[in-house]
């Protein structure tokens, strides 16, 4: 049975209380399943599942989407160095991207790549 993912507010309710990882995961594959990337986040960092972040940081960095390589960043709390930005920024370009594209750029220049 799917998860009913919560309406805005109940989903803000969740995020500020004490949420057992099980229920947290459970509501972040709700989103994913949805293909509601950027929202699954919080779920997932509050559910621990640092492999599944890593997963969606690598499909940000194959997409070319700035973003969310952005927000897993943060919720992996790891910096995002000068080649990651390259890599992001070529499949930007690939996907027609091209503001994507030209941010990762200059955010791969001033790390020095």
């Amino acid at each position: 049975m799917a998860t009913r993912l919560p309406d805005p507010l109940n989903r803000r309710h969740l995020l500020e209380k004490d949420l057992p990882e099980a229920k947290a995961l459970a509501v972040a594959e709700g989103y994913l399943a949805e293909g509601r990337l950027v929202e699954s986040l919080a779920f997932l960092s509050k559910a621990g599942a640092t492999e599944k972040l890593r997963e969606l940081r690598d499909q940000a960095v194959q997409e070319g989407d700035v973003f969310l390589l952005r927000e897993t960043s943060l919720a992996l709390e790891v910096g995002i160095d000068g080649e990651t930005w390259k890599r992001t920024a070529q499949a930007a370009e690939a996907k027609g991207l091209a503001l994507y594209a030209e941010e990762a750029r200059r955010q791969s220049e001033a790390a020095g790549a």
